[in-house]
């Protein structure tokens, strides 16, 4: 792993300090991991979610919205959701 040093504040310091006495952090490494993963979530749904406008306002004249392609989206979305979802548990 690399480390990274950072200058804080004293009233950063404290948030911190009360951020792991009671939300169960082991160390100031696991709060600030936790608070990047966070971070990269959020940039990574606001990527997504872009891609997802450009695909909707981009066309799509040659894909029939018919009642099966509704099915079929909500199959994959909810395969997705799952996989994304066991991710961040691992992580």
């Amino acid at each position: 792993m690399t480390t990274v040093t950072i200058s804080l504040p004293e009233s950063l310091r404290t948030f911190i300090d009360e951020q792991l006495a009671t939300k169960g952090f082991g160390n100031v490494s696991e709060y600030f991991r936790s608070l990047l993963r966070e971070a990269k979530d959020r940039e990574d749904d606001a990527r997504l979610e872009a891609l997802l406008v450009e695909g909707l306002t981009s066309g799509g004249d040659d894909i029939p919205l018919t009642r099966e392609f509704w099915k079929d989206l909500k199959v994959e979305a909810m395969d997705l959701a799952k996989k994304h979802k066991s991710r961040k548990k691992n992580s």
